[in-house]
């Protein structure tokens, strides 16, 4: 007989439950509008996505709680958003935590931990399952910000001019990484340049970096990576898997009726698995599409990705740079790892 774990059934009943809230007590409610800045730019296929995510809070509200969706820096620049929500300009925005990971350490491991998750799966039961969320919404409520849920998906991977087929080919080669991934890189003995995204075209055409990081596989195809590198280095082990994030004002989300705050948490993580689902089949199609365009693509050995790990939890402790809420991050991460035997 097949075993159920109570805890996941009672989360799964909870998840049920909070939609059918949402959709059966919201008749007495009022009408709320919100406006919400993206992470992407409009017509991405991240940004349709978030089209669908503002459209679903307002179809399981009745179309009570209606969000206007922004595109990336149509409200202010995406480097201000953080501190435009916080202080109510607006009410809501996507988010890669790892932005702020400079003024709040844990959001470096809310948003990727190079070498860490393999599968979005596991990274988003670590959210879900062993607290992860009850760590994200305790950094975010210190800048008087909610953390509603995120969006996990997969790995993001790397360009080359080089032919690289292990770890160790990295060293002493210059590489474009940003956030931890720049730390954990540089450790390897990379030569890390941390060049915005808009830069890494010309900066791989140049010659000025031999390898980089930018965005996913169909986002790097669409700017033309493949015309000036081609490597492809699978998996992206700076990283793995991804977590972007659904924030909004606290004061804005604690005047919210409950059903309306079911609603952002039903529909979001209802818009983490499309996405995901949509990006691997997009990912397999555009591969051949690389392929066209005589991009050779270099699987990494599992085993080196393994040993690595190892190595790179030295890189990571140290990104806690000693912050209580960080090392608590952290080690729920390890400890998860760890039983799943990864570490």
């Amino acid at each position: 007989m097949t075993s159920v774990n109570r805890r996941g059934l009672l989360a799964g009943a909870a998840f049920g439950g909070a939609a059918l809230a949402a959709s059966t007590t919201v008749q007495a409610q009022e009408a709320v509008e919100w406006r919400m800045q993206a992470l992407w730019d409009a017509g991405t296929t991240p940004y349709e996505y978030e089209k669908k995510f503002v459209e679903r809070v307002s179809e399981l509200t009745d179309g009570k709680f209606n969000i206007t969706l922004y595109s990336a820096g149509q409200l202010v620049p995406a480097n201000q958003a953080f501190d435009a929500v916080r202080a109510g300009a607006f009410q809501m925005m996507k988010t890669f935590d790892g932005y702020e990971a400079g003024k709040i350490p844990a959001f470096a491991f809310t948003s990727t931990v190079p070498f860490g998750f393999p599968q979005s799966d596991q990274y988003e039961a670590w959210f879900y399952e062993k607290g992860g969320l009850d760590l994200a919404r305790e950094a975010y409520g210190k800048a008087g910000l909610f953390y509603i849920a995120p969006t996990v998906y997969g790995e993001e991977p790397i360009h080359s001019t080089v032919r690289m087929e292990s770890i160790a080919d990295m060293a002493g080669k210059k590489g474009r990484f940003v956030g931890l991934a720049s730390a954990v890189m540089a450790d390897l003995g990379v030569s890390v340049t941390p060049l915005a995204t808009a830069e890494v075209y010309s900066a791989l055409e140049k010659g000025l970096i031999d390898f980089a990081d930018r965005g996913d596989l169909t986002a790097n195809y669409e700017a033309g990576l493949g015309e000036v590198a081609k490597f492809i280095i699978l998996p992206g082990v700076h990283q793995p898997t991804t977590a972007t994030s659904y924030v909004a004002n606290q004061a804005a989300y604690d005047a919210l009726p409950d059903a309306y705050k079911a609603a952002l948490e039903v529909a979001a993580r209802e818009i983490s698995g499309s996405l995901r689902q949509h990006i691997m089949v997009q990912d397999v199609e555009v591969l051949e599409k690389y392929k066209d365009q005589g991009v050779e693509v270099i699987t990494l050995d599992q085993g080196d990705v393994a040993e690595t790990r190892s190595k790179a939890v030295d890189s990571w402790k140290k990104a806690t740079k000693g912050d209580d809420l960080a090392d608590r991050v952290l080690e729920s991460q390890m400890d998860f790892m760890t039983a799943l035997g990864l570490l």
